[in-house]
């Protein structure tokens, strides 16, 4: 899981740099905000697991849907955040970066 994390991180920067030659400073910045709105709450739902499954009894199921339920909560609350209070935001390189940041598994998918 932490790969994941990991190849979204590298992702999101990435696509930063090229908003960021695209568009300037706000294309980057717009891009590596909306990139680590999905890196963020999925490093932590990471942990979460991680955490859970070194406990006596293993990982509850019901943990994980609370805990998708949270990286939700969290993956929109911060897309809210950012639109309400960045004035200079570039909606196109937020919104590409955080579908590549999404779909980057895609990659280790196809690697092994």
């Amino acid at each position: 899981m932490l790969r994941v994390v990991l190849l979204q991180f590298v992702a999101t920067l990435v696509v930063s740099v090229i908003s960021g030659a695209l568009a300037g400073v706000p294309g980057f910045l717009s891009a590596l905000l909306g990139g680590l709105c999905c890196v963020v709450p999925n490093g932590l739902f990471a942990l979460r697991l991680f955490a859970d499954s070194r406990k006596a009894g293993g990982a509850n199921p019901m943990s994980f849907f609370i805990g998708e339920f949270v990286k939700i909560a969290l993956t929109v609350a911060l897309l809210g955040t950012i639109g309400w209070l960045y004035r200079d935001l570039n909606w196109l390189a937020l919104i590409a970066a955080f579908v590549v940041a999404l779909k980057s598994y895609i990659i280790l998918l196809f690697r092994q």
